[in-house]
């Protein structure tokens, strides 16, 4: 019994602990993907999404009625706002009403800064 108990634990610390370990997909050039959507510096993109996830993927994001392009979150928890160029570590703001701060390897692969 303990051999099942410690292959668990050892499975257990392989998994990430937070979403933030998810990493994103970087196909192309100014081009995230997560498992879900693959958006460009214009926002959440259906051909983009259809090219690296599949058509049955860009179905099921798209056919679920209108939103927003431009702010999206991926599934790491990295929200991009296309309207300022910038991603931040989270979709969260602080105290003060500001953003959380800039996840700069997400910015500079999506938007080129």
């Amino acid at each position: 019994m303990a051999f099942v108990l410690m292959g668990c634990q050892s499975y257990a610390l392989k998994q990430p602990t937070t979403s933030a370990a998810l990493d994103l997909k970087n196909p192309e050039k100014r081009v995230l993907c997560d498992q879900y959507i693959c958006a460009n510096s214009a926002g959440v993109s259906k051909e983009l999404t259809i090219k690296y996830l599949g058509q049955k993927q860009a179905d099921r994001i798209f056919s679920q009625g209108e939103f927003d392009h431009t702010q999206f979150t991926f599934e790491n928890g990295i929200f991009c706002d296309t309207n300022t160029k910038t991603c931040h570590i989270d979709r969260y703001y602080n105290a003060s009403g500001k953003h959380s701060a800039i996840a700069p390897k997400y910015t500079s692969a999506l938007f080129g800064q």
